[in-house]
C-alpha cells in the first residue's frame, strides 16, 4: 500500500493524496448513515491523471470509490470500513471546457457544481435545465452518476435527457472520449447510456456535453390547494393541456410536510397552512417563450378549468421573482424541516401517476394501521410520477430508537406497496450500498444477470465503488 501511495503522489502530487487527518467530508455521507475508512483520498486535476490514477489502482488490485460533491442520499460515494479503498476525489476537475450556443451545448468537467454550470448557461443567455436541492454542493459527474431527477424533469427530462456526450475513464485506465454533441448518432450501443446511472461502478465520469435550452422569456409560478391526491392528479391532466410543454414543474406537498416546515421555519411563511381543511398543496412553474403576459394569461385560463372542475380549492399566484422564490423555497426546505423534526426514514419511490392516487390512499392505511401514531412526510415531483414518501416516528417518540427498531419493517411495508402499483424503490436517489439488498429483492433475474454480466465485462476485476448496486458477495 505504501508502494501505491507513493506512486499516487507522483501522478497527482503529494498535497492531493490526503491519508492522514480528519478526512470525515470524504469518508462520511450526506446523511450520516455511514462512515468509512479510506486508504487515501485522491484528487487528480486531469483526465490524464485520473487514466493514472485508476490503471495504478488496478495494478494494485486496489479499490476506487468515485466521489463528486458527496451528496448521495444512498450512500453510493463513501468508502467501506476496511481502509483499503481509494476515494477518487473529482472536485479539483471543475472547468467549463466550452459553450457551443449554435449548438445549445456546454462541455463540463465531472467536479463542476450544479449551480456553477447554470450560472455559466445563464451568463451566456442559455438554459440549463437540471435544478435539485443540493445543487449549491452536487456536481455534474455525481449528477450524472446517479441519473438525477431534480424539479424540472416534468419538462426537461433527468440528467440522462440532459446530456449529449461523456468522457469516461475505464475500469483499465483508458479513456473514452464520447464528447459528442451530436443528437443523433446511431452507431451501435449507446455507451453513454450505459455510464449514467451507474453510480461509479463500471467507470469514472470525467466530463460530459450537456444540452442548453434558449432562456424562457417569462417563468410563473402558482401555489394550488388541492382537496386530495386524486384532485393533484386531475390538475396535472389539466396543467398539460393548457400549458403543454410550457409546464416545467408540478410538486405536490402533503399537510404535515408543510407543518413542519411552517413549525421549524416560520419565517418562510406557508401559504394556506391555517386552513385545516386543505390537505395538499401543489406547485406548478409555467416557463413560456413569448411574454409574462402570454404566460399569466394561460395561467388564469388553467386555474379557472381548475376550479370549474373542483380540483382547485384555493390558489396564488406569484406577483414577482422574488415571490416565486419564496415559495419554492418552501419546497426545497421540506427535507431540512424534516431533519429538523428528528431522524426519519426516507423513500425516493416512483409509480405509474395514474395510480398514485391509490398507492398512498393503501399505503397511509396500511402504515397507520400497522404503526399507530406513525407520520408520513409525503411530498414530491407528482409531474413525473416520484415521490418522497417519508416516514417520521410518532410525537414525542425516539426517533433514533424508532429508526433502529421499524426502518426494516416500514421499508417492507412501502416497498411492497410500491411493486404493487407497479413502481420502482427508487426513482432519482440511486441504490447506493443502502438499497442493494432492495435491488435483489424487487428486480428480476434476468435484469440482475444482464446487470452482473455488464458489470464483470468493464469491470472484471471489480475494482469500481464495489458494495454499490450489487451486494458483495
Amino acid at each position: 500500500m505504501t508502494d501505491l501511495l507513493d506512486t499516487l503522489r507522483q501522478i497527482v502530487g503529494a498535497a492531493h493524496v490526503l491519508a492522514d487527518g480528519d478526512l470525515a467530508a470524504y469518508e462520511q455521507d450526506w446523511r450520516k448513515r455511514a462512515r468509512g475508512k479510506a486508504l487515501a483520498v485522491v484528487r487528480p486535476g486531469s483526465t490524464p491523471e485520473v487514466a493514472a490514477v485508476v490503471r495504478a489502482c488496478a495494478a494494485a488490485g486496489t479499490a476506487i470509490v468515485p466521489q463528486g460533491g458527496n451528496t448521495s442520499l444512498s450512500v453510493g460515494s463513501t468508502p467501506d470500513a476496511s481502509g483499503t479503498q481509494i476515494v477518487l476525489s473529482l472536485t479539483r476537475m471543475n472547468a467549463v471546457r466550452g459553450i457551443d450556443p449554435g449548438n445549445l451545448t456546454m462541455t463540463v468537467e465531472a467536479g463542476c457544481i450544479l449551480q456553477n454550470v447554470q450560472e455559466t448557461a445563464d451568463k451566456a443567455g442559455l438554459l440549463f435545465a437540471l435544478s435539485l436541492a443540493a445543487e449549491g454542493s452536487c456536481t455534474i459527474g455525481g449528477n450524472l452518476g446517479t441519473n438525477a431527477g431534480g424539479t424540472q424533469v416534468v419538462r426537461y427530462g433527468n440528467t440522462r435527457e440532459l446530456c449529449l456526450g461523456l468522457e469516461v475513464v475505464t475500469a483499465q485506465g483508458e479513456v473514452w472520449d464520447g464528447l459528442s454533441g451530436l443528437r443523433k448518432d446511431n452507431t451501435g450501443y449507446d455507451l453513454r447510456d450505459l455510464y449514467i446511472g451507474s453510480e461509479g461502478t463500471l467507470g469514472v465520469i470525467t466530463a460530459a456535453t450537456l444540452k442548453l435550452f434558449p432562456r424562457p422569456a417569462a417563468q410563473l409560478t402558482a401555489w394550488a390547494a388541492v382537496p386530495s391526491m386524486a384532485a393533484a392528479v386531475r390538475l396535472l391532466g389539466l396543467s398539460h393541456q393548457f400549458l403543454g410543454a410550457g409546464l416545467t414543474g408540478f410538486e405536490v406537498m402533503g399537510r404535515f410536510a408543510l407543518q413542519l416546515v411552517n413549525r421549524h421555519m416560520p419565517q418562510l411563511r406557508v401559504p394556506f397552512i391555517d386552513r385545516q381543511e386543505l390537505p395538499w398543496c401543489v406547485l406548478l412553474e409555467n416557463s413560456d417563450s413569448e411574454s409574462e403576459n402570454h404566460a399569466r394569461a394561460r395561467f388564469e385560463a388553467l386555474l379557472e378549468a381548475a376550479f370549474d372542475d373542483g380540483c382547485v380549492q384555493d390558489a396564488v399566484v406569484a406577483e414577482s421573482l422574488s415571490q416565486a422564490h419564496a415559495l419554492w423555497h418552501i419546497r426545497e426546505n421540506i427535507p431540512l424541516a424534516q431533519a429538523e423534526e428528528g431522524l426519519n426514514i426516507k423513500h425516493d419511490i416512483s409509480v405509474p401517476i395514474s395510480r398514485i392516487p391509490d398507492f398512498v390512499d393503501h399505503a397511509d392505511a396500511l402504515l397507520q394501521r400497522e404503526i399507530p401514531g406513525v407520520r408520513l412526510v409525503n411530498f414530491g415531483h407528482l409531474g413525473d410520477g416520484n415521490l418522497h414518501y417519508n416516514v417520521q416516528a410518532p410525537a414525542g417518540g425516539d426517533a433514533r430508537e424508532f429508526l433502529r427498531t421499524q426502518e426494516a419493517r416500514v421499508n417492507t411495508l412501502v416497498y411492497d406497496a410500491v411493486a404493487r402499483f407497479g413502481g420502482s424503490f427508487s426513482a432519482e436517489h440511486g441504490v447506493g450500498q443502502l438499497k442493494t439488498d432492495k435491488l435483489a429483492q424487487y428486480k428480476s433475474p434476468v435484469a440482475l444477470g444482464l446487470m452482473r454480466a455488464i458489470k464483470r465485462a468493464l469491470d472484471p476485476q471489480g475494482i469500481m465503488n464495489p458494495g454499490s448496486i450489487f451486494q458483495k458477495q
